[in-house]
């Protein structure tokens, strides 16, 4: 009673969503409460006792009880109102069955008498109502599933590979779409009443036509049909109109060029930065500018610039796509790439003299603020600063050669070089300058095999020369050799012919020393110029030739490795907007929070040999079934027997099944088994309580026997 009454204060207003029906009757109240709650004896007495029951009246939400009992899995109320006649929305309830994944309901179903017609499964909605208005209650305004879609197809979106095993048995197909040119009256006539509705339903049918379902299931060659699926689509989609503008976006080329824009700016805010020097500068390195009297200079200097800014925030959105390159692709892969070792690099030297400049900023406005805070007079020329203070106000032809200023600006100069040399990362995409960037690139590698020599050559002749003149530091016309920078540099301009004779000669009459000297300058000389230099140019032009005789194929290399790198997913945004999340980057962390949901539960499911042995009963099902389909064509199988090709196509097929079969009850972790467990004992309640009753009936009717046969006893006696 308690249910009834909360069904009535639910259903009461009916005219709200259905406007075919009226108020229901207390026994239709009660009819459709038991087929929703799965009460066994009360439906089965209704239909067999009431003769003014109406089997197909409809709650508020427009549902019958076939709908009701169907949507709450109850499998035993369904087959007893199939039996009824005159059922209506009967596939209805097919397609309900089918998006919950009940196998049992759906065979049910099947077996009514209604799809023994032709071409009943093959029919949507749309179609069935023009024949016939009770098989489905098409309702445009709130139906839940659109009218296009036939149970076959159905099946095939939700992945259902038992429902849709059964529907090829039964002669069901998925039709294909008509030509996207074709002019034949019913596309036209589609096309011209709605067509939205039109595309919908050739989306639909492609959706159920490339499902792993109805391709493994339906097809005898499943990769040779998915590849010719696959090549239409690629038709349809260069001629179909909708969604062009996401697919251009989506394409690496674009993706090439954003970034290619993004680096642009960046370089052309790099030369911006640096504009107001140009022509100069305005303050000489020993002068200090100043706004007012009290300001210390340093805080003048060390103000980070709006362009100065923009520049970072680049700097970090490049930071943030290398990480996530480095996180996804691995130490090992992400190094073996050089340009992202150069990147890597750059960005480094950027963020250090970046860092450099900012702890400039905080010394100086430490030192403002101590001003600000115990100096009283308005003029700090006036006035005797500690000498920690008193720093912060000089010149910078004062500054420290180890003041993070003066570092925060080399570094700063280097990184500005290897940013421009990044450019040489895009030339391949351009046909006449990638070859020549090819050269460049195999001569810079044939330098550093050159340098190994180089170095062993350049070492010993400056440690040699250092020791010889070490002795004579200030006795020499020139300080060359006479320190180890002064060796290095002596030796190494002279590899371009910048460096004196003289260098070698002393101011004391030490003839043997110089003598040495000059044999030792004179072998160096020949021995890097004459003949390692020209050694090197000799490699550099076998490696330009070697391209050059190749240059086509070389640079075709190199420009697909340049796009190939941009058809991996991730880096879609250029910097700086790759610090912007995504809401791909929200979609991706609440399904790794979801994975990671189901990966606890799935350690903690004990029945795990009951879901596999219910996988294997499933594809003995399947076998079985296809050994029926094929008994009758025995005698012309043994005339053409199955080719290898066919037999290991099919042995694909069944593997293939079963691991989706396992993989989907693995995720679903029983759900659905546990809902069938509720409803069952559901069930069992209502045929329990029916028993109880009946017996109660029976006893009363064998006491009231009992007391007639002891009633006139008991008279005689008297």
């Amino acid at each position: 009673m308690r249910e009834k009454g909360r069904r009535q204060a639910v259903r009461g207003p009916a005219f709200m969503f259905n406007d075919r029906g009226t108020s229901l009757t207390a026994e239709e109240e009660r009819f459709l409460d038991a087929a929703e709650y799965g009460n066994i004896p009360v439906v089965r007495k209704m239909l067999e006792e009431s003769r003014t029951l109406n089997v197909n009246c409809v709650d508020y939400m427009g549902q019958n009880a076939l709908q009701l009992a169907v949507g709450n899995e109850h499998l035993e109320v369904t087959e007893l109102l199939l039996k009824k006649e005159n059922l209506a929305r009967i596939g209805d309830a097919l397609l309900l069955a089918i998006s919950k994944g009940y196998v049992r309901i759906v065979e049910a179903i099947l077996s009514h008498p209604a799809f023994a017609a032709s071409g009943r499964l093959t029919l949507s909605p749309c179609e069935q109502e023009l024949q016939d208005d009770d098989f489905y209650a098409y309702d445009e305004d709130g139906t839940r599933f659109s009218p296009d879609i036939t149970p076959i197809i159905l099946a095939a979106h939700c992945q259902k590979y038992e429902v849709v095993h059964m529907l090829l048995l039964k002669g069901a197909r998925i039709e294909r779409p008509h030509d996207y040119f074709c002019k034949c009256a019913e596309c036209a006539e589609k096309q011209r009443h709605d067509s939205f509705s039109h595309s919908r339903s050739r989306i639909n049918a492609y959706k159920g036509l490339a499902s792993p379902a109805y391709l493994s299931l339906s097809s005898e060659d499943p990769v040779l049909t998915a590849l010719e699926l696959s090549n239409e689509l690629a038709k349809l989609a260069n001629i179909e109109k909708e969604f062009k503008l996401g697919k251009i976006l989506r394409a690496p080329f674009m993706k090439f060029v954003a970034h290619a824009a993004s680096f642009i700016i960046f370089l052309g805010l790099l030369v911006f930065n640096a504009s107001d020097r140009f022509e100069g500068i305005a303050t000489p390195p020993n002068v200090t500018v100043i706004d007012f009297p009290r300001q210390i200079f340093r805080v003048k200097t060390t103000q980070f610039t709006w362009t100065e800014m923009l520049i970072m925030v680049w700097v970090l959105g490049m930071m943030w796509s290398e990480c996530k390159e480095l996180w996804l692709e691995g130490p090992r892969e992400y190094i073996l790439q050089l340009w992202n070792v150069l990147d890597f690099g750059m960005l480094s030297i950027f963020i250090a003299a970046f860092t450099a400049r900012f702890l400039a900023f905080l010394q100086a406005t430490k030192a403002q603020q101590y001003v600000d805070s115990y100096i009283q007079e308005s003029d700090l020329s006036e006035v005797t600063l500690p000498p920690e203070i008193q720093y912060f106000t000089y010149a910078r032809d004062k500054w420290l050669p180890s003041d993070p200023q003066i570092i925060s600006e080399g570094l700063y100069a280097i990184a500005v070089v290897l940013s421009f040399s990044r450019i040489a990362y895009i030339l391949p995409a351009n046909e006449s300058f990638g070859p020549l960037q090819i050269s460049l690139g195999r001569t810079v590698k044939d330098i550093f095999k050159f340098m190994v020599l180089f170095i062993m050559v350049f070492l010993a002749f400056m440690i040699g020369m250092f020791i010889l003149y070490s002795y004579y530091l200030g006795a020499k016309v020139n300080p060359a050799f006479t320190t180890v920078e002064e060796s290095f540099k002596t030796l190494f301009w002279s590899i371009f012919g910048l460096s004196e004779v003289t260098s070698v000669v002393l101011k004391y009459d030490h003839k043997f020393i110089e003598n040495i000297g000059y044999v030792l300058y004179g072998i160096y000389n020949v021995t890097m110029v004459v003949v390692l230099l020209n050694m090197l140019i000799a490699m550099i032009n076998s490696s330009y030739q070697e391209i050059e005789d190749d240059s086509d194929v070389e640079w075709k290399f190199a420009r697909s490795k340049l796009w190939l790198s941009y058809f991996d997913d991730g880096k879609t945004l250029p910097p700086p907007f790759s610090l912007v999340p995504s809401p791909k980057s929200f979609v991706y962390f609440i399904m790794r929070i979801m994975n990671f949901s189901k990966c606890r539960r799935r350690r903690l499911q004990k029945d795990l040999e009951m879901g596999m042995g219910n996988s294997k009963s499933r594809l003995n099902l399947f076998t079985q079934s296809n050994s029926r389909v094929f008994e009758s064509h025995s005698f012309n199988s043994i005339l053409n027997q199955p080719t290898r090709y066919q037999q290991i196509m099919k042995r694909l097929i069944k593997r293939y099944v079963l691991k989706a079969q396992v993989d989907k009850e693995n995720d679903e972790v029983n759900e659905g088994e546990l809902k069938e467990i509720k409803q069952d004992i559901s069930s069992l309640r209502y045929e329990l309580l029916e028993d109880k009753s009946q017996a109660t009936e029976e006893l009363a009717i064998l006491i009231h026997k009992l007391s007639e046969k002891l009633n006139p006893g008991m008279l005689r006696c008297e």
